[in-house]
């Protein structure tokens, strides 16, 4: 069964394009998300966690679930965790999650922070995409719309 799932977005580059439709995707740390669920984001009015939601967008259905390791080094894919994109090499994934500047050390700094982790360490994540155009409206009359 499909949940549905507020996600708050703090990164504020990243905020406009989340709202937009032109960012479809965002780093998540642990493992909650599948393929079918619903998410929906939104901002804050002041200080995060500290003050009320705005810039709330409909629910979007996920559409692409991948299951990786965050690494001082770079990413791995969960299944295969010797092979890991070097963060370098990670342009694409941080321009698909609006990271500016668009490279894959802003990505690591974003994701990471400015701490490495200890040695031999990672931390668990998901790489989670959505279609903006098969949205879910909950007003009256609600249902799902395939723009």
């Amino acid at each position: 069964m499909a949940r549905k799932y507020n996600v708050s977005l703090t990164y504020k580059p990243k905020i406009s394009g989340v709202v937009d439709g032109t960012i479809t995707q965002t780093i998540r740390k642990g493992c909650r998300y599948n393929i079918g669920d619903w998410i929906s984001f939104h901002g804050w009015e002041g200080r995060p966690y500290q003050s009320k939601w705005n810039n709330r967008t409909p629910y979007f259905k996920i559409n692409s679930v991948s299951y990786v390791w965050l690494r001082n080094e770079g990413i791995a894919p969960q299944r295969v965790p010797h092979a890991i994109q070097l963060w370098e090499d990670c342009n694409i994934i941080a321009e698909r999650d609006g990271i500016v500047p668009p490279t894959g050390a802003a990505l690591k700094s974003v994701v990471l922070g400015d701490k490495p982790l200890r040695s031999g360490h990672c931390i668990e994540a998901q790489i989670i995409r959505w279609n903006p155009l098969c949205r879910l409206c909950t007003g009256i009359g609600g249902g799902i719309i395939n723009d």
